[in-house]
Order: structure tokens, then sequence, then C-alpha cells
């Protein structure tokens, strides 16, 4: 490995200039010049050109201009405050040191507690025949893809690779080697405003990349769906898409994730989706093993927002689930997003019941009974936020194989059959299991609607609809706030049957 080396530094010498005199013809009969020159043309009598004839010559353009350097790499931004860099050079140090290549000098960074945890050289990318590393020379850790390289180590770097500085979960930079190029097989004008890098999230649709928008640097989240992995829908789906997502893209409710941007090609479909830093509830669920019930009240309070602007709008999810719901930060209060919703249009019924089937924890029992005949309604989304409930609570599903049963989980769901196990259910209140109770029944007209569910005595709590109110509208007056729920539409779209009529 190389070691660090000082910048090469390029310094012209000048050299002393001399007036020009005018040459003197030394002997009768030979050329005072072997070049050509300018000017008028004028022959002595020997035939000779004298000292001060010239004769026209070709114009050779300008002097050239070296090309610019092009970057071999390129580490974008994952944290605020941190700026771009392009990997010209073939070492560069980063730190809080003005002398590094690229200094930790934003002010945001500044005024940051973790300012402090970053070294003053705390790490180096260096490129050696075309292979790129870095060299840890921190106190407190430089990771690549969450593993510490150590300090005094090297590991290589590739692309997509996500370095963290001082502590494993904080994210700084993503690695993009322009040496692999990864975007041909994009549409070029999805190449040209965005630059998709690693994979953070897949599903039965498809999978989600973190990209940048070039323009700004500005973090989204890409989806990609495989026309092929559809087969029966490629017709429909290719004609309704570009419809659909359209409504999509006006859909406007602070708990649902928003539709930037929209792209396909013969093969795919491009979503590209606004970021949510704090990951998928599901993570949230399995890491905690339990959610307290206050946090997950307040999580429900705005899924139920939600899916009630939905409905409102004529627009059924199907596909509620803790994977499908997304949080904006790693801390317990925060916003949530559901996402995924009215996929089904995209991807025609069909498509949807075949994959959703195959994971059916979180459907509701007349998705199975009764969608090839008298068909479902909005019921169902009910039925999905209260088995999502029963998770976030308790920290396991309500219906999962039992070997002691020997019921499917299918059978389970058709027969409402679950359990409270009181090891996790003791510290629970009854109104919070009353809520679950009243959502997981099997009859979809009995079953509690979204409207009843937000006025249940669980969700009437005032403190945490302040909390969720000022995490969904943060600069929003009480005015406004009134005008808004007084006004619960698409603000474009033309609004669909209400709910004596589902549109599905």
């Amino acid at each position: 490995m190389s070691q660090e080396k000082p910048d090469d530094i390029s310094q012209t010498q000048s050299q002393p200039q001399t007036q020009s005199q005018p040459h003197t013809q030394s002997q009768s009969g030979s050329s005072s010049s072997s070049a050509p020159g300018s000017g008028s043309q004028s022959s002595s009598g020997s035939g000779t050109l004298s000292s001060v004839d010239t004769i026209p010559v070709k114009d050779l353009g300008s002097i050239p201009e070296e090309p610019e350097p092009q970057p071999w790499g390129r580490l974008l931004p994952m944290q605020r405050g941190f700026r771009a860099h392009n990997c010209i050079e073939d070492d560069a140090w980063f730190g809080r040191d003005s002398k590094c290549n690229h200094c930790f000098d934003d002010p945001i960074l500044k005024k940051s507690p973790r300012f402090a945890t970053y070294s003053k050289k705390h790490f180096r990318l260096f490129r050696e025949q075309n292979n790129v590393y870095v060299f840890d020379n921190s106190g407190n850790g430089t990771f690549v893809d969450g593993i510490i390289i150590g300090k005094g180590k090297t590991l290589p770097l590739a692309n997509n690779a996500v370095l963290s500085l001082a502590e494993e979960h904080h994210r700084v930079f993503v690695f993009i080697d322009l040496m692999v190029n990864e975007q041909s097989n994009l549409p070029k004008e999805f190449s040209d405003k965005y630059l998709i890098t690693r994979k953070i999230g897949a599903g039965v649709c498809g999978e989600v990349k973190l990209a940048f928008e070039r323009a700004t640097c500005k973090k989204v989240a890409v989806k990609t769906i495989n026309k092929k992995d559809f087969p029966a829908s490629i017709g429909t789906a290719t004609r309704n898409a570009e419809r659909e997502v359209k409504i999509l893209q006006k859909i406007d409710h602070p708990c649902l994730i928003k539709t930037e941007d929209f792209f396909q090609t013969d093969d795919s479909y491009y979503i590209v989706l606004e970021l949510m830093e704090g990951g998928e509830l599901f993570d949230r669920v399995k890491s905690k093993h339990q959610i307290k019930e206050s946090i997950a009240k307040l999580y429900f309070y705005q899924m139920l927002k939600a899916v009630e602007y939905l409905h409102n709008n004529g627009i059924i999810h199907r596909d509620l689930k803790p994977e499908n719901v997304l949080l904006s930060s790693h801390e317990d209060v925060c916003l949530i997003k559901i996402t995924d919703f009215n996929q089904s249009k995209i991807l025609e019924e069909s498509a949807l019941m075949r994959t959703l089937c195959g994971t059916p924890t979180y459907l509701a029992p007349e998705v199975f009974t009764d969608a090839l005949t008298v068909g479902y309604s909005r019921a169902v989304d009910a039925w999905s936020l209260g088995v999502v409930l029963f998770v976030c609570l308790a920290g396991y599903p309500p219906f999962h194989p039992d070997v002691k049963t020997g019921l499917s989980v299918r059978d389970q769901i058709i027969q409402g059959i679950y359990k409270f196990i009181p090891s996790k259910w003791d510290g629970i209140s009854d109104d919070a299991k009353d809520v679950v109770k009243r959502l997981l029944i099997v009859d979809p007209v009995a079953r509690l609607t979204i409207e009843q569910a937000l006025q249940h005595p669980w969700l009437v709590d005032e403190a945490m609809r302040k909390t969720a109110e000022s995490i969904m509208y943060p600069r929003e007056s009480g005015d406004a706030k009134r005008s808004r729920d007084d006004d619960n539409d698409l603000p474009t779209a033309k609004r669909r049957p209400g709910p004596s009529k589902e549109a599905t």
C-alpha cells in the first residue's frame, strides 16, 4: 500500500526574454531564414529573401488547453453538513484539519455534538492500480458497511459502500465508483437526473435503492418493479401505470409517502419516492422486541389518519404491514409514513393477489373467502391495521404456524384464532387490547371501521394527538389545521366514490 505523499505541484520557470533583432546575411546567395515568415514578399537581386521579407503561413489555431481531469469516484453525503467530494487525485485525506483535502468545516457540523468525535485526520481515501482503499486514522473508528476498519488499518472500498464515522450507525458517505457503470441499463432521462447507489430494501413487488438527485444531492428512494415478474399483467399495467402514478403524485398527506417521479422502460418501472431515514417499522419492532404502548399509540394514530385519507379518496391499500410503514428517524417520537399504496392499480388485481397470498399474515379473512365471489371492501385495511397494532404491542404476529393445532396461517385468519400471551400482554392496557380485538373480527360488517377506531377511548388521548399533530404539521397554524380537517380530499385529483361505493 502506498503511504501519504505530498501533492504534486507543477511550476513553470520563467526564461529571460531578449529583444529580437533583424538577421543579416553572412554570405551572398544564402537565405536569412529557413522557415517561412509573414508579411509582404520581395526578392533580392540574388534570388533570396531579404532580412525583412517574409512569406505567409497557415494558421494552426490557438494553443490547445489541457482537458480537465475527470473524477474516478465520488463520495456523496448522507448527513447534513457534509458535502459531496469528487475523487480526482489518487490520494485524499478527510477530517477536521484545515490541511485535509476534504475538511469537515461546515457550520452545521461545528455546532453538532458529534463534531468532536471526528478526528483531525479521520480517514484517507486512495487508489492503486484502479483499486480503491480507505485507511482509518481515527480515534473513534471508521466503518465500511458497518464493519470497523481499525486505526492504522486499510480496507478495500467497493462501489456503493457506506462509510460511517465514529459510530457504526452514523452513516456519512456513500462511495460511488464512477469506473463501474451501473447506470447503463437505466432510462437516460432517469440517469440524467438521478444517481442510483446501494440497495436499501426489497419486497414482493421489487427492490428499493438509495439514489441522489444530481442537481441538489437530495437523497431519494427508487423502487424498481420488473414487469417480467408479472407476465399476466404487463399489457394492462403498461397502459395504466402513468395515469395511476399521476394520481399518486397528487396524494398529499404527511403520513403517506410522496411519489416524486416516475420512469418506465420496456422491462421495468422506476418509482422515485421520498426517503425515510428511520427505516421500516418491522425492523424497529424486531430490534426492540416490543414497542412501548405510548409510542405504538402515536404510530397507530398516524396510520389511521393516513388510511382515513386514502379511504376518503376511494383508495384501498390492501397491503398494510410493518414493512410498508416507514419511520422518519431513529428516534421513538417521529413521523411515520405508509408506502406501497395503490400499486395494485399498476400491477393489476390478479398479480397483486398472487403475490400477497404467498405471505398472508396481514390479510383479512374475506380476501381468502370472498375475493373471487362477492369481493371485499375497505374493511380489509382495518383488519390489517389490527394485525400491525398487535405486532407493535406484543412483538409477535397473531397468526403464525401452530404445531399444536395444526392449523395453517390461512385457516387461523379465516377462523379468527389468535392468543394473547400473558408474558407479552400483561403490561398492556385493556383499552389497547380492546382496539385489537374489535379490529380482528372476522365479519367485516361487525369490524371496527377506521373512523370508529379514531374515536375509541384508547385513541382519544389529547396529549398523544397534540404530539402527533405537531409532528405531522410542524408549521401549520390552528386555523389552517381546521380548514384542512374540513377538506380531507386529494388536492387536485378528482374525488373518487365515497363509502357507499368502493373504488379499487
